[in-house]
């Protein structure tokens, strides 16, 4: 028989272990919800704007990435569940109340919808594609005729779900660093910030690009009022909010985020974006691959942090 000494009745391995119930695909999860989100709400802005052909890219390639993005979100989502086989039940439980239950919802109703606005793009983009039954080419010429109409949920819906995103973690009260308001908005624009960024990839008009890139640095300035916003409440809060912000103010936190999110993620695209409007040749693909990245990395922190943080001893 192994015999142990237990000198403190809290945090003993096993016993009374920390909460960490949610891995790697939940904020994977979260990441390609608000990219895909980020995504739609620009196509459908600039399609209710009419420049459709001016906005090639926003409005008619990247879309094409958005079904791509909340399938396999969707599939990460699944793969998390304990129970897989009752996922049915989300959808006939209705509780306004759960923030599940809405992202359920609006999940199933988005998935659908980019996947009707990508393929009415298809014949267009691909002119040797066909869509060989009479009845799906009769669908096609209505989607097409009826844009602008999809076009207006497809943006409401779009707001929800990049917002849903932050609101899915603030709804854990028991969560200091999640239990914050400001997060709904945060997940939202950093979703819409990463969506401008494969705009930026994808574009090869100069006008394109330039219009997304001042949009893009707006974004990030939002974003970067948004996290100091975050702190500053967190400072002002209850002992458990402030332990919980300490995490990112000189703990084990401080470095990645700073590093790969705030300075690498946020400021420095920043700086590249406004060089290359001056006129600068800066490479796009960097700001861009450093803004994916550093929207990803900022919730895997947000989501690991928070599964440490607690009100309770």
């Amino acid at each position: 028989m192994k015999e142990e000494l237990f000198v403190s009745g809290r945090n003993i391995p096993n016993i009374d272990p920390t909460l960490n119930i949610w891995h790697w695909q939940i904020p994977s999860y979260l990441f390609l919800g608000g990219l895909a989100a980020g995504i739609l709400f620009f196509a459908g802005i600039f399609t209710i704007m009419g420049k459709e052909d001016k906005m090639a890219a926003t409005v008619k390639k990247a879309p094409m990435l958005a079904p791509i993005a909340l399938i396999l979100g969707l599939f990460l989502l699944f793969m998390d569940l304990k129970h897989k086989l009752w996922f049915w039940q989300l959808y006939t439980t209705i509780r306004l109340e759960s923030p599940m239950g809405w992202g359920a919802w609006v999940l199933m109703i988005m998935t659908p919808i980019s996947l009707v606005w990508s393929a009415s793009y298809m014949t267009e983009l691909f002119p040797k594609w066909d869509w060989k039954f009479k009845i799906l080419k009769t669908f096609e010429a209505w989607v097409i005729k009826n844009r602008i109409l999809i076009a207006w949920p497809m943006v409401i819906y779009a707001v929800i779900l990049g917002i849903y995103t932050g609101i899915l973690l603030s709804a854990f009260n028991a969560r200091p660093l999640w239990n914050t308001s400001i997060l709904g908005p945060l997940f939202l624009v950093s979703g819409m910030s990463t969506g401008a960024a494969v705009i930026l990839l994808i574009s090869k008009d100069h006008k394109e690009r330039k219009i997304m890139g001042k949009i893009d640095i707006l974004l990030i300035v939002i974003e970067l009022f948004f996290i100091t916003h975050l702190f500053m409440g967190y400072k002002a809060g209850s002992e458990a909010q402030i332990d919980a912000v300490n995490l990112f103010l000189g703990g084990s936190f401080t470095a990645p985020f700073f590093a790969f999110v705030v300075v690498l993620g946020l400021i420095f695209p920043a700086l590249l974006e406004t060089m290359e409007l001056r006129g600068y040749k800066i490479p796009i693909v960097v700001p861009a691959v450093l803004i994916l990245l550093g929207g990803l990395i900022f919730r895997f922190l947000i989501v690991e942090a928070g599964q440490i943080t607690r009100y309770l001893y």
